[in-house]
């Protein structure tokens, strides 16, 4: 297990001074970016970036919620519920109120599949590691356990080598970030933090 302390995390501001991003983790495959895991700070409405070739899995983890408008419709980002599109889509995000912090998940859908699962009912059982591929889990609030070590609200794991044994008590909620490489040949590699 790796841990990623949400105190380590370095702000970057946005070029339009809408928010900030911290970077958690990437994946790069021969130099290039496979996945990437960052938190955003979101102060006001604005365009989102383009990601072009990438899948996007956003979720709200803390403040207030918003409605991501894209030419197909629109979205809803709701407290705790992830939300999955085209990284290349045309989004214009409207807050609904409080600023907030949202989790993205963007990967490369040639290389790896991504999904991610809230867990925050009381339980402790042992999560699989994928076949190939890693976790990482972002505790959301309270103080969840991951093999006998309690994290803290914003506190980042990862698991390479075997699944851990998680417990939740009523009070904790936690994100999996399941990440399954659909491409051997290459191998990709974790950085935490870019550090």
């Amino acid at each position: 297990m790796q841990i990623l302390k949400h105190n380590d995390l370095i702000e970057v501001p946005w070029k339009n001074g809408g928010g900030t991003t911290r970077n958690i983790a990437r994946g790069l495959r021969v130099g290039q970016v496979a996945w990437t895991i960052s938190r955003a700070d979101v102060r006001q409405d604005g365009p989102f970036s383009d990601f072009h070739g990438m899948t996007r899995i956003l979720t709200v983890v803390s403040g207030g919620e918003m409605t991501l408008q894209a030419p197909t419709g629109s979205l809803a980002a709701n407290m705790w519920e992830p939300v999955c599109f085209d990284g290349a889509l045309k989004i214009q995000s409207r807050l609904k109120g409080a600023e907030l912090t949202d989790l993205n998940l963007m990967f490369d859908p040639q290389y790896c599949r991504g999904d991610v699962t809230v867990h925050q009912t009381p339980q402790k059982r042992q999560i699989s590691l994928p076949s190939s591929g890693l976790l990482a889990f972002h505790v959301l609030a309270g103080s969840p356990v991951l093999d006998s070590v309690s994290l803290t609200t914003g506190d980042t794991a990862f698991f390479k080598q075997a699944g851990p044994d998680l417990e939740l008590k009523p009070d904790d909620a936690i994100l999996e970030i399941r990440l399954t490489l659909l491409d051997q040949s290459e191998a990709i590699k974790l950085r935490i933090a870019d550090r």
